[in-house]
């Protein structure tokens, strides 16, 4: 890796790192949050999942049709301008529960959280893949993905320790501040990754001052067919099979992912009494093995085993863990399957370097935008089987008793992924350097 690059890429990881750092540490916070506000003094409350469940669907029906667009967008008009808009907007919820927590207030950051995040969830990280993948060459991409997981990695850690010694109405206002912070930073340090973004050039004023209607018309008519349809979107999944067979995995890791993270939670709480400082102890363990594998195996891994190879590695451990969590038969159990993930987050930063390796230099954002847009079609799907099931088998009749069954469900997900992966062929040499022609995702 040139440290060069890596040096130019620091404004970005600091962005990256502050922004996650903000989000991550209410994650352990919002469970009791939720519960306190929905039904207090309970172990168990089946609205509650069942309302995270629908702001799942809802999110995700939203960035279904949001994220390649904002992939897309940033193509044409630049990684640090459509950074502002999610960045911006992730203040408003974390602002009202920094205010207050009580009933009416988390139904209005519910409300809000679940807008906002329709318009903007996962656009952060992968408009900061789009910008690796500007300034990284391709042979060099799996390590430089690794390494901006390691630092979302070290935010989740930062985060959960936070919360782990602070109290909840302190995480809240110190998220909320740190969210600021990070859209400032944004603003003012990180520089534009794409050299020839330029609004001149879409009003093509050829040294005119006055712009004219007729220009501004055909300006709003081009921005118009930047939006992608659902047959671009097809059109760029058929233009190469490893794509395709990447987005399939993506799909199917999304829905356990998406899973696990509604369940696991509740899952914990209800098993064995998890509270906000276990839940931050957990993560915290899972968040020191995602540092150490990301920015200290990858970096040294990469150079010398196929991404190919260390995806089904990631998914090999990813399902593994997720199994381990089902079967818990005790409080050490989800400690142990947390350290998993040192292996488990191989998955991520490798799948998005294959996708990456299939489109050309100038069409990174709507690789992964596609990728990310698969992702929160999961979104819309994994909610409306695993929040019933997860219910389901937490109330006090169950079918049987399963208590993590729809944990094991996930995992089940992930195994399929892990079996696809196998499949994938190594991209050819060169096949980054495709034209748009072969490989649009959105009609230009």
């Amino acid at each position: 890796m040139e440290v060069k690059k890596l040096i130019g890429l620091s404004p970005l990881f600091m962005t990256v790192f502050l922004y996650s750092y903000s989000t991550f540490m209410v994650i352990p916070a919002i469970t009791d949050v939720t519960m306190s506000a929905i039904c207090p003094g309970e172990d168990e409350c089946s609205i509650a999942i069942y309302l995270t469940g629908v702001q799942q669907v809802l999110v995700g029906l939203g960035t279904l049709v949001m994220m390649p667009l904002i992939g897309n967008l940033s193509d044409k008009y630049g990684r640090k301008a459509l950074l502002t808009i999610p960045m911006t907007l992730t203040i408003i919820p974390l602002a009202i529960l920094a205010y207050n927590r009580t009933k009416n207030y988390f139904y209005a950051y519910y409300a809000l959280r679940t807008i906002t995040s329709m318009l903007c969830e996962g656009s952060v990280q992968c408009l900061a893949l789009a910008y690796v993948a500007d300034n990284i060459p391709e042979n060099r991409r799996t390590s430089a993905f690794g390494i901006l997981s390691g630092i979302t990695s070290t935010a989740f850690v930062a985060g959960n320790l936070s919360a782990r010694f602070i109290s909840t109405a302190l995480t809240f206002q110190v998220s909320a501040v740190g969210a600021m912070i990070a859209t400032v930073y944004m603003r003012v340090f990180l520089p534009e990754s794409i050299a020839d973004v330029s609004i001149s050039a879409l009003h093509s004023t050829k040294g005119d001052v006055n712009i004219s209607l007729l220009d501004e018309d055909k300006t709003s008519v081009k921005i118009f067919k930047t939006m992608p349809s659902f047959d671009d979107s097809v059109s760029l999944l058929r233009s190469s099979v490893t794509f395709w067979q990447t987005a399939i995995v993506a799909f199917l890791v999304s829905i356990g992912d998406v899973a696990l993270g509604d369940s696991i939670l509740y899952y914990l709480r209800s098993t064995f009494h998890f509270n906000k400082d276990q839940f931050a102890d957990l993560m915290i363990i899972s968040g020191f093995g995602g540092i150490i594998s990301q920015m200290i195996l990858m970096p040294m891994l990469a150079p010398v085993i196929a991404e190919e190879k260390l995806l089904s590695i990631g998914l090999f451990f990813a399902c593994a863990h997720m199994f381990l969590y089902s079967i818990a038969w005790s409080p050490w159990v989800p400690y142990a399957a947390a350290m998993f993930n040192v292996l488990s987050v191989f998955a991520q930063p490798a799948l998005r370097s294959i996708a990456s390796k299939q489109v050309g230099p100038h069409e990174q954002g709507k690789a992964q935008g596609c990728i990310s847009g698969l992702g929160s079609f999961a979104n819309i799907l994994s909610p409306l089987v695993f929040s019933p099931l997860t219910a389901l088998f937490l109330s006090r009749n169950p079918p049987f008793h399963f208590p993590g069954f729809s944990i094991a469900c996930a995992g089940f997900a992930v195994m399929i992924a892990f079996a696809k992966s196998i499949m994938i062929n190594p991209a050819p040499p060169g096949s980054s350097s495709k034209s748009s022609s072969n490989c649009d995702c959105v009609e230009p």
